[in-house]
């Protein structure tokens, strides 16, 4: 059954701290800028509309904080809660102001995969995250019109990571499942992957054939199914940002 948000009246209204100053960059700060909330609008702005949904993108915020900050973002109109049409619990929606913040967000990610990159350490991977970004970003008008189960396992996962191995992706062009469990059909396609490795393809560092060749990832299964794969895996919206060396970003401008 699908996990909804507490209602908000079991936590004290949460209020943002404020920089003391009247301009205009210091009040979108005080909104924006707080401690994960531009991880919550990169979620929202993907798609993500339910509680759970939402938390999956950021799982290592507790529910008690997503919750409150999303009290925050919808006190100063930029998300609202609505009923589901269906089922119980509400979802969110951003507002027109909330959409506005789409260039921004995605201007940062671009700085990031730009200027940042050269960050990403050990402790950065995590197997949840890139699958519920792949699974958001399938090809679903490339799927044939047979259901295709593809099966994730993962070696080289940070030992202090609590998460899964091994994930199920059910393609289907009407909707594509991230499970977490044997979905139960038969397996398609098995992917066998170095989370690193894995990663710096999703983000564009190195081709899936060059992993494919270093033994860094394999691909087994159906052969005309495991050709068509790498047609199917759209990869991250940033994969396509140039990155600036070491030695150029610490110039001056």
């Amino acid at each position: 059954m699908d996990l909804f948000c507490p209602p908000a009246a079991r936590y004290p209204r949460a209020t943002m701290r404020g920089y003391g100053q009247f301009c205009p960059v210091a009040k979108a700060a005080e909104i924006v800028a707080e401690r994960w909330t531009p991880l919550v609008l990169r979620e929202l702005l993907c798609g993500s509309r339910r509680f759970n949904d939402l938390h999956r993108g950021v799982p290592l915020m507790s529910r008690t904080l997503l919750a409150r900050r999303l009290e925050q973002l919808e006190d100063a109109g930029i998300v609202r809660s609505v009923a589901r049409a269906r089922g119980r619990g509400r979802e969110y929606q951003l507002t027109a102001a909330g959409e506005e913040l789409r260039p921004l967000i995605e201007r940062l990610g671009e700085w990031g995969q730009r200027w940042a990159r050269a960050q990403v350490g050990r402790d950065d991977l995590d197997p949840g995250l890139l699958m519920w970004d792949i699974h958001r970003r399938v090809n679903a008008e490339a799927l044939p019109p047979e259901r295709v189960v593809v099966r994730f396992d993962f070696r080289g996962v940070p030992p202090t990571l609590r998460c899964p191995r091994t994930w199920w992706l059910v393609l289907e062009r009407r909707e594509v499942d991230l499970c977490l469990r044997d979905p139960g059909f038969p397996v398609d396609i098995v992917v066998s992957a170095d989370l690193r490795a894995l990663t710096r393809v999703w983000m564009g560092d190195v081709r899936l054939a060059e992993a494919v060749r270093a033994g860094l990832v394999r691909l087994d299964g159906t052969p005309p199914l495991v050709r068509a794969f790498p047609i199917w895996l759209r990869l991250s919206a940033f994969a396509g940002v140039g990155r600036v060396g070491a030695a150029v970003a610490a110039r001056p401008a």
